[in-house]
């Protein structure tokens, strides 16, 4: 268990660990909460419900081991899921490390219940794929944020996560759009 100090001053306790095969239809009930909880939000990541995260991805990450669960006072409030696939407009980005594909980490559907929004706990959900990446010497992290998704970027800037490029992408929940690549050199 991990105590995080949040922006408003005080402090959190959070349970960061690897979900396990068996807590599927919690995983999907949780990333459908979040995109029903965020239809009417200012700030949306741009999930679909069973498009992105796909009941097929959220399967393959926890039958790998990279889907991670953040829980607090025995409730499942955040999930991201760690490995080293990205997107293929990834490739040409001006990342400041070289890295092959085995010596980077990349951050997938990290989302939080928006009733818990503010709290940090997107920071501290990504401070430990920082430690995961240490603790695996792994030379840099790197993510993509749906362009415009100001909460997403500042989370991900104030835990030391630097802007790389806008780039065109493709997923099957947005189509072709633009999204902000961040790396964090560790």
């Amino acid at each position: 268990m991990d105590v995080y100090d949040n922006a408003a001053g005080g402090s959190f306790m959070i349970q960061i660990r690897r979900a396990g095969t068996a807590e599927f239809a919690a995983v999907r009930e949780f990333y459908c909460a979040v995109i029903d909880e965020m239809k009417d939000a200012e700030f949306k990541p741009g999930w679909e419900q069973d498009v992105y995260p796909s009941q097929d991805f959220l399967r393959a990450s926890l039958d790998r081991g990279e889907l991670y669960v953040g829980e607090i006072g025995g409730h499942l409030v955040a999930a991201m899921v760690v490995n080293h696939e990205y997107n293929e407009s990834y490739d040409g980005a001006p990342w400041s490390v070289d890295a092959a594909d085995e010596e980077l980490l990349v951050v997938h559907a990290l989302g939080v219940r928006p009733s818990f929004a503010g709290q940090g706990i997107a920071q501290a959900m990504t401070e430990y794929a920082i430690r995961l990446g240490r603790e695996a010497g792994m030379k840099t992290i790197r993510l993509d944020v749906l362009k415009g998704n100001i909460p997403a970027e500042r989370a991900y800037r104030k835990v030391g996560f630097a802007y790389c490029r806008t780039a065109c992408m493709f997923y099957e929940d947005t189509g072709w759009t633009e999204f902000d690549l961040f790396e964090y050199i560790l």
